[in-house]
């Protein structure tokens, strides 16, 4: 959330990555010429018939007639923001054998490559701004390999690249059958609301089905998946089966999985449907300060922003409210805490949020983390509030090199932080109210990266929200993400999904609930959140920040997550028909935009 403009956080990571794809293309040597006997195994490789066969992300691929290098057709290839234009294809092959990738490209750099080969996966590039050049490389077959993925991208920020005449010669891939049944389930996370499953990888499965109680209630494309949703202190029965385009094996053997019992999160007596917003406390901006009393009895918790530190690593809390030479219709302190008793009478919860654009927060030692305990414990006392909002932002989470693991993260202002946050949760007891709003650099991008990830370099921000979320899931009352001021996003169909419209919001949405494999690494599934612990974030109006959404794309995001109606290309790993709610930045400025945001909520859900 900021008090001024938006920024947006990629810049660290995509140098990273480039770094690292240039590195793999000068490995790769030229490849040997393919025996007599082999075949192109690549369908519509000169593009011919358009896109038939390949899949390209964010809409970032097209067939075009000009320029061509073969034929009368060429791939154009797009990149846009963090989009680097993938195009790619799932091709059936041999297992043990020696397969020949080419194209020809122009554009610069263009890239080509394989993945899933079950040995070394290939990749080569060139820059070829003019004539029409050449790229080849080479892969042998696993001793189990059936299909493999062949790609080709341009890179982030350059012009439009093109392809052409791509082959994949080799020997014929033998006809498609269904796979095996999956073997070896079991469990890896269960807690009071999901089961984290995993099995043995199958070959020549391109998908998984997961069944509780014979009712398919989730799809994985690897060998893992999280189901969500479930009562605590309960036991289920599951089952998998492997896919693909023959069919669907038998279900494997089950497995009974018990929930642990509830962490005391709950929903405290939050409405089925909650509206969530953050009201500027101490400070004003352009949308113009509004005072508690004057709150509509539409929003259900009200985030007062913000509590910030003394300094970075001070851990030392303070709030107060707007200045009079700010703010000058600010009420008194007297009138405020009046006001927010009020509030509470009518069954609204008040929370203190801490951090925000400019409050950074680096609880980086023992004595930080004390001092946020006790200065935050007396905001919450001072004000008679019902909990805390955690809006940490910038710098104020990262993790240390070598902390690889969600699950059991090593960071100081990782640990400090969760440890706090556990100790104010006992102080105050089962009705204290936890929620968190992130960015989605914070969360979502951890399916892609994590920290400074394996070989160190990567922004060490990316994904550090998640061990915070898993660590406290039991005592979180809502996770309402920022679906706003971002980049790019991947999705769990491992397209690039854009802000400002339904689709970003139901597939960042559905990857909190449907849970998703951090850095790609299946043995280390965040599992999905309950649907009621879940509310999508977003701004009040175009002032609010950058993904502005409008009432009729918003209602598409809810129809399509709680009704499955409305989904566009994107299909959820479930139909979450307990979503919580909306929250939105802010509720200054909905009033500044004639009370839009509120006002769809409350017709949407008839209240």
């Amino acid at each position: 959330m900021e008090r001024t403009g938006p920024t947006v956080r990629f810049s660290g990571l995509l140098a990273t990555c480039t770094a690292a794809v240039l590195a793999a293309g000068a490995l790769v040597a030229t490849a040997p010429a393919a025996s007599a006997a082999d075949v192109d195994v690549a369908r519509n490789g000169g593009f011919e018939a358009g896109l038939d066969g390949w899949s390209c992300t964010a809409g970032s691929g097209a067939a075009v007639s000009t320029p061509v290098h073969g034929g009368t057709a060429a791939l154009k290839g797009t990149p846009a923001g963090n989009d680097n234009a993938k195009c790619s294809q799932a091709v059936t092959v041999k297992p043990n054998s020696r397969y020949t990738l080419s194209a020809w490209v122009q554009g610069s750099p263009v890239y080509l490559g394989a993945t899933g080969t079950g040995t070394t996966d290939v990749s080569t590039w060139t820059q070829s701004t003019g004539a029409w050049k050449q790229l080849t490389t080479s892969f042998t077959t696993g001793p189990s390999t059936t299909s493999v993925s062949v790609y080709t991208h341009g890179w982030y920020g350059t012009p439009a690249h093109y392809v052409d005449d791509l082959t994949l010669v080799g020997p014929g891939g033998d006809p498609v059958v269904v796979p095996a049944v999956p073997a070896g389930l079991r469990t890896t996370a269960v807690t009071a609301s999901s089961v984290a499953l995993s099995w043995n990888a199958v070959s020549g499965a391109t998908g998984y089905d997961v069944y509780r109680g014979g009712t398919k209630v989730a799809t994985a494309t690897g060998p893992s998946a999280t189901v969500t949703g479930l009562a605590a202190s309960t036991a289920y029965s599951f089952q998998v089966t492997a896919t693909n385009e023959a069919g669907e094996s038998a279900k494997s053997a089950a497995l009974t999985a018990t929930t642990t019992a509830g962490g005391g999160g709950g929903d405290t007596e939050l409405p089925a449907r909650a509206l969530v917003g953050y009201l500027h406390s101490s400070f004003a901006n352009g949308s113009g300060y509004t005072r508690m009393a004057d709150v509509p009895a539409s929003w259900d918790v009200i985030n007062l922003a913000f509590g910030e530190p003394t300094s970075v690593t001070s851990g030392d809390i303070r709030f107060s409210l707007c200045p009079v030479a700010e703010c000058p219709n600010v009420e008194s302190e007297a009138e405020f805490k009046a006001a927010i008793k009020a509030k509470q009478a009518a069954g609204k919860k008040v929370l203190i949020s801490i951090g925000g654009q400019n409050g950074q927060v680096q609880l980086a030692s023992t004595a930080a983390r004390d001092a946020f305990v006790t200065s935050v414990s007396k905001i919450i006392d001072t004000y008679g509030l019902d909990g805390l909002d955690i809006d940490f932002e910038g710098h104020s989470l990262s993790l240390n090199t070598g902390d690889t693991d969600f699950r059991s993260p090593t960071s100081p202002v990782i640990v400090n932080l969760i440890s706090a946050v556990k100790t104010l949760k006992a102080k105050y007891g089962s009705g204290f109210v936890l929620t968190m709003a992130p960015e989605t650099f914070f969360v979502q991008l951890g399916y892609q990266f994590y920290g400074s990830g394996p070989w160190g370099g990567q922004d060490p921000r990316a994904g550090a929200y998640l061990p915070v979320i898993h660590a406290l899931r039991d005592d979180l009352t809502l996770l309402h993400v920022q679906d706003y001021n971002s980049g790019p996003i991947m999705g769990l169909d491992n397209q690039y999904h854009s802000m400002g419209g339904a689709d970003f919001h139901i597939a960042m949405t559905d990857m909190l609930l449907a849970g998703f494999p951090v850095a790609g690494n299946t043995s280390r599934v965040f599992p999905g959140l309950r649907p009621d612990q879940v509310a999508i974030g977003l701004p009040a109006s175009t002032q609010a920040g950058n993904g502005h959404t409008s009432p009729a794309e918003v209602n598409k995001a809810l129809n399509c997550l709680i009704k499955k109606t409305d989904c566009g290309s994107y299909q959820t790993h479930g139909t979450w028909t307990d979503l919580r709610g909306l929250m939105t930045w802010s509720i200054n400025w909905d009033r500044f935009n004639n009370w839009e945001f509120s006002r769809n909520f409350t017709t949407y859900f008839g209240r």
